[in-house]
């Protein structure tokens, strides 16, 4: 009888998933057959919010968001998505203010689609004063402990969601085998199962909803994870219905094996290795139900990954089965012009780039991606089914995440932001991850009373330690 009752109760839960995805499906149906088509080249267009704002910013004075450059951005242009902070980190009534204005010019456009905002909250909140941080990858991974890694993406998703942000470019899954690369400590170091383990616990961490457990911790019944915990690799997942704050799967693909060790240049990968050490921990966090994949800035072989269908479409969602939406990097599409020159002009790179497989691009300053993209649908050079096919993973993404019926900040759960509860999981990680290599001359234990010096120009730093 209860494995009868468990079977029921599957079942029951599978239909209710396969309704809810149907009735989320008609919803972004209506929500296309609304759309201009240049409002829905808006939905793919992501713009820095230094572009809404005013002054030069500083620690004690702020850019300031300008109502007319909102107008003009979000209702004028319908822009889809804003990403960053202007300038300094933020006190949680700023990011409040803030993402509050953003979701109010959203509503009034003439069809009212929510904002969906990005941050790279790779180590916790750390662009909010008084958020969470935690260390950075490579020292999470030196932990060992998937379950120390999932504390800190609940309480990272938890302080972001009510700042009123949906989206984290979070985590990086690129493989940690070239030690000149100048982000090296993002990744979770050069072991491929490792990378693919803690990237997974991190996703799955930050997609689902953590109030349960941030409650426990809050009141302190909670325990903080044992070390040594261990996770299996997930099998394929559904994609979930709902997502709590969607994850980035980043920098897809090779981005960390630059051959010369310069950020955003060429990686040479045989197949076999690229298979072998850099695939899988994108295709563990596919199984995982990754919601978003950032794409790599540099070039395979030479050849750009913006402009590269083999990976972004005949790889990504081909054989790997990818259906989220593909956003690209930080100014990579015009680069295929400036840098790389595979592109003769700004809109023949963003010709490539979006029949390459881009759903969204972070332009980021301006909104010539919505008029190039315009021009190359009425010309021909682009289809409007691929926009279609772009804006479709957008409005579903938001509708999973509820922000047609709540895109607000959460005032009540940010003052919980930076909790004792939060910074003992943090303490914890940071303590974890110390590793001694060889105890040379009997160095350890320290004695009490014992003074160290920390130097470096990083030392006391927080810029360099973010």
């Amino acid at each position: 009888m209860k494995h009868a009752l468990t079977l029921l109760a599957v079942a029951l839960l599978a239909t209710s998933q396969a309704a809810q995805a149907q009735s989320t499906d008609a919803r972004v149906d209506s929500l296309l057959r609304r759309l201009t088509l240049e409002e829905k080249i808006g939905e793919m267009t992501q713009i820095d919010i230094g572009a809404v704002t005013r002054g030069s910013g500083s620690s004690t004075k702020p850019q300031q968001l300008d109502s007319a450059k909102l107008e003009e951005i979000l209702v004028n242009r319908n822009v889809g998505s804003l990403l960053n902070v202007a300038g300094v980190a933020l006190t949680p009534a700023q990011w409040i203010e803030l993402t509050t204005t953003v979701q109010r010019f959203a509503a009034r456009r003439r069809v009212p689609i929510p904002v969906l905002y990005g941050i790279d909250g790779v180590h916790g909140h750390q662009y909010m004063l008084g958020g969470t941080i935690f260390p950075q990858n490579i020292a999470m991974a030196a932990t060992w402990n998937p379950m120390l890694v999932r504390r800190a993406g609940q309480i990272t998703a938890y302080e972001i969601k009510a700042s009123g942000i949906g989206w984290n470019f979070s985590p990086v899954l690129d493989v940690g085998r070239q030690p000149l690369w100048s982000r090296f400590f993002e990744t979770f170091g050069e072991d491929v199962y490792l990378t693919s383990v803690l990237g997974t616990a991190a996703i799955e961490s930050e997609q689902a909803n953590p109030q349960a457990d941030i409650g426990a911790m809050l009141l302190g019944v909670r325990p903080l994870p044992m070390l040594g915990a261990t996770a299996p690799l997930p099998t394929r997942q559904r994609e979930q219905s709902s997502v709590y704050v969607a994850a980035t799967g980043k920098h897809f693909l090779g981005y960390s094996l630059p051959y010369n060790g310069k950020d955003r240049t060429t990686a040479w990968l045989p197949e076999r290795q690229l298979r072998e050490l850099v695939l899988p921990p994108f295709r563990a966090a596919i199984d995982a139900g990754v919601r978003t994949i950032m794409v790599n800035s540099g070039e395979i072989n030479g050849v750009p990954v913006h402009s590269s269908k083999e990976i972004l479409t005949d790889l990504l969602r081909g054989e790997l089965g990818f259906c989220g939406v593909v956003v690209s990097d930080w100014e990579d599409i015009i680069r295929l012009q400036t840098v790389t020159h595979v592109a003769r002009t700004r809109r023949d790179a963003v010709r490539m780039a979006v029949n390459a497989g881009i759903d969204m691009s972070m332009v980021p300053y301006t909104t010539s991606f919505i008029d190039d993209v315009l021009a190359l649908v009425h010309s021909g050079d682009i289809s409007e089914a691929r926009i279609d096919e772009a804006v479709r993973r957008i409005l579903k993404l938001k509708l999973d995440l509820g922000l047609f019926e709540n895109a607000a900040p959460d005032a009540a759960r940010l003052a919980n932001a930076g909790a004792p509860a939060f910074q003992a999981v943090s303490r914890r990680a940071a303590e974890e991850a110390v590793t001694m290599v060889k105890n040379d001359r009997a160095l350890l234990p320290l004695a009490r009373g014992t003074r160290i010096l920390v130097t470096g120009p990083g030392a006391t730093s927080l810029p360099a330690q973010h």
